[in-house]
């Protein structure tokens, strides 16, 4: 089972914002990526915020001056000993989805979508800094993706 705090840090609070869909979302890259999906419980945190607020949180925990679209903190770096496995949080700036969209000629949804996933597959200890670990995360993330019919048009 998978729990998750969503918490909008914003006003206008989008259709497919919708908690049910983004569990559902998560819970399949989960059961994807966790072995022992089914015999554990899972957490995540979620926060959909503004550009401001993002730019402080990168400034104080990462060093980077300047807003970001999204920001991850993985907590199961080592062993969970509890009965929970808390995975990490993740932070989504709405005002880079909208931005970000419109850069690439793509809904703001799908945009949404792919910062989510990117988010969860950064706190399940996937990196794109290589190439050799870019291709594989990039692969992951449009797997996802199309398993929710979410494209790029």
């Amino acid at each position: 089972m998978v729990e998750m705090d969503i918490s909008y840090d914003i006003n206008d609070v989008e259709e497919y914002f919708s908690e049910e869909n983004i569990k559902e979302y998560v819970e399949n890259i989960l059961r994807g990526e966790k072995e022992d999906f089914d015999k554990k419980d899972f957490y995540v945190s979620f926060v959909i915020t503004d550009n401001e607020t993002i730019h402080k949180i990168n400034k104080d925990y990462r060093g980077i001056d300047r807003p970001t679209d999204v920001i991850s903190f993985a907590y199961n770096e080592t062993e969970n000993f509890g009965p929970v496995e808390v995975v990490g949080d993740i932070i989504i700036s709405i005002d880079k989805v909208r931005q970000q969209a419109k850069d690439f000629g793509h809904s703001d949804k799908r945009e949404f979508y792919y910062l989510l996933t990117h988010g969860m597959l950064h706190i399940l200890g996937y990196d794109h800094m290589v190439e050799d670990e870019q291709k594989v995360m990039r692969e992951k993330e449009e797997k996802y993706l199309l398993d929710f019919d979410i494209k790029r048009v």
